[in-house]
């Protein structure tokens, strides 16, 4: 990657994308990518560039080395970011990290290492991601962040409208191929989720069968609701609980990790308006659990 400012004088008409592939920078599609995604890239006449954007001959390219992207932190911990701009950060989290800190934990969390990216990308100490909502430590998958407290209210406010999707392992078949969940779910004093028959939070999530295996099955769910470990205690109440989910009844961890992926987010982005959708594929470790009956 370069070390500095670089400017370049565009010769025939051509693509943005493959115009820097060509620069003798020796920038691999990957980095080339990032340089975009961090608007690290500039074009004199052009307030707004992306992978397409046409350059005309005289136009000068500007990649500004300040804002490079410094993923080795990132890939270090297994945190990718799928999308980023001035307003909002779209992240896909490893199983085995924390969304935010706890008491044992307020180093070694996707929110820590977000903020520490941010601020090493932009020099600026005051850069920070707010949480929005969480996933917990064993479930991988999307993630949204926002950029400031303003967009973090926004979000927020218009949770339920967000189109939430998650692909789990579970131990066995449901007799029925779709359904849809309801409970009533309060917390103990040990952390745990209980369904209750009166009182407590309503948790509704809808789910339907994809894959039927030998001994597990591989489903989807949406959420209509947004409680704790919601997807986790209903499925387990169904008689069917997440393979790895020792907490909620399972009796086999052979991925050595919950089987639970945060697959789909589908929103309107809080600013502009425009109508924003990500996925995730869950991880081949989870999905070799199904064995063809």
């Amino acid at each position: 990657m370069p070390t500095r400012d670089h400017q370049f004088s565009v010769e025939s008409r051509c693509e943005l994308l493959p115009y820097l592939l060509t620069l003798p920078l020796g920038l691999s599609r990957k980095q080339a990518k990032d340089l975009l995604r961090f608007r690290a890239v500039t074009v004199r006449r052009v307030p707004s560039v992306r992978h397409d954007t046409q350059l005309e001959p005289g136009d000068v390219v500007t990649i500004a080395s300040g804002k490079q992207v410094r993923a080795a932190s990132l890939e270090r911990h297994g945190l990718k970011i799928v999308y980023l701009d001035d307003d909002i950060v779209v992240i896909d989290k490893p199983a085995g990290l924390l969304s935010m800190g706890s008491e044992s934990e307020k180093e070694r969390t996707a929110h820590r290492i977000l903020n520490d990216h941010l601020k090493a990308l932009t020099s600026s100490p005051m850069q920070q991601a707010f949480i929005v909502h969480r996933l917990d430590r064993e479930t991988s998958g999307l993630m949204i962040f926002a950029r400031s407290r303003a967009i973090q209210a926004a979000l927020q406010e218009n949770w339920k409208t967000v189109t939430k999707k998650y692909l789990a392992v579970v131990e066995g078949t449901p007799s029925k191929a779709e359904g849809t969940l309801r409970d009533n779910l309060v917390e103990s004093k040990s952390f745990r989720i209980h369904r209750v028959k009166r009182g407590g939070e309503l948790a509704i999530t809808h789910y339907r069968v994809l894959r039927k295996g030998r001994d597990n099955s591989l489903l989807e769910f949406m959420l209509e609701t947004g409680r704790k470990n919601q997807i986790r205690v209903q499925i387990a109440g169904l008689g069917h609980p997440i393979v790895g989910d020792r907490k909620y009844g399972a009796t086999s961890d052979p991925a050595r990790r919950l089987a639970l992926h945060s697959s789909e987010l589908k929103f309107c982005h809080p600013v502009s308006g425009a109508s924003m959708e990500f996925h995730s594929a869950m991880p081949s470790r989870l999905t070799a659990l199904i064995e063809p009956r």
